[in-house]
């Protein structure tokens, strides 16, 4: 069986955000895999600590580092100095994540969440596309 459906996420600001339960909440009652794609490429996916909250903050400040808007160097920067900025963040990270699903209950550990990593400075709403490939 194949199950996919798209979902568009409310705009987030810029940051890391636990999604996991806009996910969870359609999931089939199949076992199987769970791809989860974003159609976005200033925005990604990811799977991490879903406890603590300074977590989300340390990824955040520590992709600003490492690909840091102040720098002069970018000639994509159409849409402000966020623009390429958070395309390299968004390869960076990936575009899709995947977990194993058994009877409708996802497979991750207690520890897990999967989060949208808003690149942009004024996001908008972003898209998903959740696909289950099972029994």
């Amino acid at each position: 069986m194949v199950f996919q459906k798209e979902i568009t996420l409310k705009a987030y600001s810029r940051g890391f955000h636990i999604i996991s339960d806009e996910i969870f909440k359609i999931l089939p009652k199949i076992t199987g895999i769970v791809h989860v794609f974003i159609k976005h490429t200033s925005a990604s996916l990811t799977i991490n600590e879903n406890a603590d909250p300074t977590v989300r903050e340390d990824f955040e400040n520590h992709f600003n580092k490492i690909v840091c808007e102040d720098d002069n160097h970018f000639k994509h920067v159409l849409e402000g100095p966020d623009d390429m900025t958070s395309h390299i963040k968004s390869s960076i990270l990936g575009s899709s994540v995947s977990f194993p699903l058994k009877n409708g209950k996802y497979l991750m550990g207690i520890w897990q969440g999967i989060y949208l990593c808003e690149h942009r400075n004024n996001a908008k709403k972003r898209t998903l596309v959740i696909s289950v490939y099972g029994e």
